[in-house]
């Protein structure tokens, strides 16, 4: 009894398995308030209509979109303003009821959903665009929009998120930045922790703050929002977010590339970064063994010969004429220097079919089994050496060990498959994978956060006086550390 995984908890959906990575660390539940009949009464007079208790309506929110992990929470709560989230908190503040932020639920590391019954706080009608400056191209809009949609929105003004992600579809701005997501155009446009100028968050007491700014200039005092960037709902719920966004390009264009060692395709990047300059807006790389999963589960085909490496080059600018000669005349050079093997500059048709590719990697990777996911940062120079190590140390122990990622930020997506969960493996990968990081001075969470799967490593990334520092933020911003508990930081005790 108090472990993460109780014999109350509904099953995942569909008929495979969730098994939840609590189960290893033997978490114990903190002594939080537990849900009554009355509290439920006070939000349903609260928001009318938008309180979820049917367990099968509740069950989607309790397991994470990679189906490895999952709650037992019986409430679903749905604001629409500000104002209800402030109402919301400020009541679980006084109840000491645990809260578990959401936005669409497409987080890796389980920071998204519940760890036992917390009241689960969905932004996904918190969906209105406040207002879009076009002569600034500043942005802003409640947290719950979904990105790809904010995308369409800007594209009929002439403009473009500054981020793009895989999750698009489904993931919310709001999400987005509370785990500082990263994507294909970090390389061109920054991260959010640049492009994001102001937020409005509701603090654990329920308390309002409102830094929604839409100046690009702003230096009095301490940069408040940088605290919520990145904190994964702990300090606080993003309720709106304030964003610069940069033009439509004019001309967009896909190289996708063969390379047949990674020497190459680091000697590729570096050609491709001198001669097409300020055009290059993504580099992405992916090993062969993701073709061949995407090929064989997805059905989708390389548009180049078969290699042991694969590039996705985009450039973005203003003249079509000059970007298209640009890009020809850097794969003449890397083809006829040897340094690519085979490539093709995208027809429309063909760059909608290569982009596709890489970004359905993580989809083809749920069709074999359980997948250990790892999001790091590393010097370029290393960046595969991590991949062959982990394929040697496991052997015939994974169903498959491959490499792929954001190669212009230095970030690799390392995912390890088996037919099922299994202690011995994690054992063989972590601390593993976490040792062999901070050895290179490498990070080991570029861009989708620490949630609750990766937190007890926060070490191998952050001098323990950060992570003291953190914890005392914490301690002043959430004082009964109601909001995403047994997320994000190691426990102060």
């Amino acid at each position: 009894p108090g472990v993460a995984r109780s014999r109350g908890c509904a099953g995942a959906r569909g008929s495979r398995e969730v098994v939840p990575t609590c189960e290893r660390y033997a978490v114990r539940r903190l002594p939080f308030g537990r849900l009554a009949d009355g509290d439920v009464a006070f939000f349903e007079r609260l928001m009318p209509g938008r309180v979820v208790t049917s367990r099968e309506e509740v069950q989607p929110y309790n397991v994470d979109w990679l189906q490895s992990v999952r709650g037992c929470s019986q409430l679903v709560l749905k604001p629409q303003t500000t104002a209800e989230v402030s109402q919301i908190l400020r009541y679980c503040h006084e109840r000491n009821l645990a809260v578990n932020p959401q936005g669409g639920n497409t987080g890796l590391v389980g920071g998204s959903v519940p760890v036992f019954d917390e009241i689960i706080l969905s932004t996904a009608l918190m969906n209105r665009i406040i207002s879009f400056d076009k002569v600034s191209g500043i942005l802003v809009c409640q947290a719950g929009c979904v990105l790809e949609r904010l995308n369409e929105y800007l594209e009929e003004q002439g403009f473009i998120m500054p981020l793009d992600l895989g999750a698009k579809g489904s993931c919310h701005i709001g999400g987005n930045v509370a785990t500082n997501a990263g994507g294909l155009r970090l390389l061109r446009y920054g991260s959010l922790r640049g492009t994001v100028l102001g937020l409005e968050v509701v603090l654990a007491d329920g308390s309002a703050l409102d830094c929604l700014t839409s100046l690009r200039k702003d230096n009095t005092g301490y940069d408040l929002k940088q605290l919520f960037i990145g904190s994964e709902g702990t300090l606080g719920v993003i309720t709106a977010v304030s964003i610069l966004c940069p033009q439509k390009p004019k001309a967009v264009n896909v190289a996708f590339l063969g390379c047949q060692s990674f020497a190459k395709v680091l000697e590729t990047f570096t050609t491709c970064r001198a001669m097409l300059g300020e055009i290059l807006s993504a580099y992405e790389f992916m090993d062969e063994k993701c073709m061949e999963l995407v090929e064989r589960h997805l059905k989708l085909s390389s548009p180049v010969a078969d290699s042991p490496f694969y590039v996705l080059i985009e450039t973005s600018g203003s003249n079509s004429t000059h970007d298209e000669e640009k890009l020809n005349n850097f794969l003449e050079k890397a083809i006829a220097s040897g340094l690519v093997s085979d490539g093709t500059v995208a027809t429309d048709y063909k760059k909608i079919k290569a982009s596709h590719l890489r970004e359905r990697i993580t989809e083809a990777l749920t069709h074999e089994g359980y997948v250990y996911k790892y999001d790091i940062s590393l010097p370029v120079g290393k960046l595969y050496d991590l991949v062959t190590d982990m394929r040697a140390r496991l052997g015939h122990r994974a169903r498959s060990v491959v490499g792929y990622g954001h190669l212009g930020d230095g970030n690799l997506h390392l995912n390890i498959t088996a037919e099922s969960y299994s202690h011995s493996l994690l054992d063989a990968i972590e601390p593993f994978v976490y040792e062999w990081t901070a050895r290179c001075s490498g990070s080991i969470s570029a861009e989708h956060g620490l949630g609750f799967k990766k937190k007890q490593f926060i070490q191998y990334s952050k001098p323990h006086q950060a992570v003291l520092l953190m914890q005392r933020f914490k301690a002043m911003l959430d004082p009964k550390g109601i909001l995403n508990p047994y997320k994000t930081l190691p426990s102060a005790h």
